[in-house]
Order: C-alpha cells, then structure tokens, then sequence
C-alpha cells in the first residue's frame, strides 16, 4: 500500500467510533451555568470580587454545617408540605408555576400578606400559606384538572385563595391565572394531567426535567439575549421547581436525580442581594444607584441579566472553593441557594438589610 492510499483498517475504526458516538444517548445538559459565565464575562455593570468570594465561602461553609443544612431544611418548615407522595409533587408543582414576584414597596404591616393558622406570612412565604390554606379551605387549587374548569376556576376564586389581610392585593394575579391555566392544558394535552408524568420521563435525570419544563411549559422557559448572545438560559423557576421536588423527598422516589448537582442557584432578586452585601459582588456607580433608590430596573434589560448571571456564576465560585477546601462536603448550588436565602430574610426581618434587593416585576421571579 502506498502513502498515498487509506489504510481500510484505520478508515473501519473510525467509521465505526464515529458512528457509536453519533449513537450514543446525549446527557441532558441546562445550559444555564455556561450562560452566566458568558454574562459574567461580558459585564460592566457587575463584578465579582476574588478574595471576598474566598472568604464568604468559609463563612457559608461554617454556617451551614452550624446549622446541619441539608435536604431536611426543607421539609423541616412549618409550611411545606411533608407526606413523600404525589400529593406533594402536585404541591411543588402548583407552588412553582405561582413562585414570582412578591416584593412590596409598602412596610411590614401594609404589604401583601397571608393570615394562616395564627400567623401573618409574607413574601414567598404567603404562596405556601395561601395554598394550604386553600386546601384547608377544600379548595383544589393544586389540581390540574380544576384550573382547567373556567366554571368553577374563576379569577375571583384566585383573588379568593389569595386574600391578604392587609389592603394591598397580590402582584400579577392575572398572569398567576394564565400561568395555572396554560399548566393545566399541558399537562392535559401531554401528561396525562399530573406532573409525575413529567418527572417520569425525565428518568431520573435533574438537567432533563428542568428541560422539559422550559421546553413544554411556556412560564418556566425563563430564557433571554444578551450582547452576541441569543439565547442565555436562567430558567429560574423550572430549577428551583426540580430542586424543591429533590429536597422533598430527600433525593428519593420522586426526589432521585443522578444529576442534581447540574441545578445552579435560582436567579432571582434576593441572591444577587446577599451576594453584594458579602462584599461578593459589585455595582456601578450607576446601578448601585439605581437599587439604592428602589428604581423599576425592567425584566430583560442589560442591568438584570447582569445581576442574574453575574450571581449564577458567583455561587458556582463559592460551590468550587468550598468543595477544593472540603472535597467530601455534601454541598451545591442548591443547599447554597436556600442557605443565602434564608440567611437574607432573617436580616430582613431584623432589619439588616445593608442594600435593598434590585426591584423587577415580572413572572421569572
């Protein structure tokens, strides 16, 4: 054989590796982490600081083994549900569709809030309440088939689940109705009207899921363009919707994905908050301004992407230094997640917010 011709061996190999790869199942992946790296990596208005960054990370660390942070924390509230069935997967699911938008301009004792069992509950907090109590209350509000039936399921029965105990009404309502409505014909159309369906044939796969919700659901497909880039991924909602699913049930049963640690932060307005208190994360003259003085920053401008991915990529720093420092600790992005969160409402409500949170209405978060 001369050099000029192809080895028919060689050219069988790799015919053959070739084909094996074009055939080989594709790993679910996001995309989200990739697309906060690139937003971080095209900022101005954002940045992050290195050293702060490290040493953050020795206080989360710290903190969340004080405080035994794990899947438990979740279930450990009062509010979320508890019983490891489909019932709560129906739960999580109704939750999440309506997980956006909270914030208030008004005081404590004038925002939205929701009296239940007792209690005065606001933010976040006052979905939960408002939906046990609707239940309580024999009210099917996490029922697929029930927010089909424009008979029965009106937006006065909404307004009704939703009734604060203060004068200022829930934000959005409408587009919690549209948001519940669309849900529920999906799943109709598709999944045989229950989201067990959906985390069946994600086969125990995080990144899957997460997928399927942004790729079926139009309001959990949180997805924006930025500079040269048309398509960066935060997908919110659907993240943290995989990710309560997991805590629930304690990474069983419906809980089990053998890709959790794919799931990044939830990119919402409370995070980039604490991150900037932490001394992680930096403004411009500009927009430190613009949130220091509670001004409308509008959904998919430069300044929010930049704040979303700009604290996306942070907390994946902080997941790597942890873990380069304590290579056997079981943290992510996740148990980071709810650990900032947590950490940032306890300072609400002693009042230590050094920084107010960035004000954006909208129904990504």
């Amino acid at each position: 054989m001369s050099d000029d011709e192809a080895d028919p061996e060689l050219l069988d190999f790799l015919r053959q590796h070739f084909q094996q790869a074009s055939l080989a199942p594709k790993v679910p992946e996001t995309q989200v982490l990739e697309g906060a790296e690139y937003v971080y990596d095209n900022s101005i208005d954002v940045a992050l600081d290195y050293q702060s960054t490290k040493a953050a990370a020795a206080m989360i660390y710290d903190q969340m083994q004080k405080k035994e942070y794990s899947t438990k924390s979740w279930a450990a509230h009062e509010l979320h549900p508890k019983a490891k069935d489909e019932s709560t997967v129906a739960f999580i699911f109704t939750m999440d569709l309506l997980n956006f938008s909270f914030w208030s301009e008004k005081n404590e004792d004038e925002r939205f809030a929701v009296e239940y069992k007792g209690k005065k509950w606001t933010g976040y907090w006052s979905l939960v309440a408002a939906l046990q109590r609707a239940l309580d209350e024999d009210i099917p509000i996490t029922s697929s088939d029930f927010w089909q039936n424009e008979d029965e399921f009106t937006e006065e029965v909404l307004k009704h689940v939703f009734r604060s105990s203060t004068e200022e009404e829930i934000p959005l309502l409408q587009e919690r109705m549209t948001c519940l409505r669309e849900a529920g014909q999906i799943l109709y159309e598709k999944y045989q009207c229950s989201f067990t369906n959906c985390i069946a044939e994600a086969g125990n796969s995080a990144a899957a899921l997460v997928n399927i919700l942004a790729d079926n659901f139009p309001c959990f497909n949180d997805v924006v363009r930025f500079e040269n880039r048309k398509s960066v991924r935060f997908l919110k909602r659907a993240q943290i919707c995989v990710a309560d699913v997991w805590a629930a049930f304690e990474g069983e049963g419906f809980g089990q994905f053998d890709d959790i640690d794919k799931i990044t932060i939830f990119a919402d307005y409370r995070i980039p908050q604490m991150l900037n208190i932490l001394g992680c994360l930096w403004y411009s003259p500009l927009l430190d301004n613009a949130i220091r003085h509670k001004k409308l920053i509008e959904t998919g401008c430069s300044w929010e992407i930049q704040l979303r991915g700009c604290a996306i990529w942070c907390v994946e720093l902080l997941r790597r230094e942890i873990l380069k420092r304590h290579p056997k600790a079981k943290v992510n992005a996740i148990l980071i997640d709810f650990f900032l969160y947590d950490t940032i409402k306890e300072r609400e409500v002693e009042g230590q917010e050094e920084i107010p949170h960035h004000r954006t209405r909208s129904i990504w978060y």
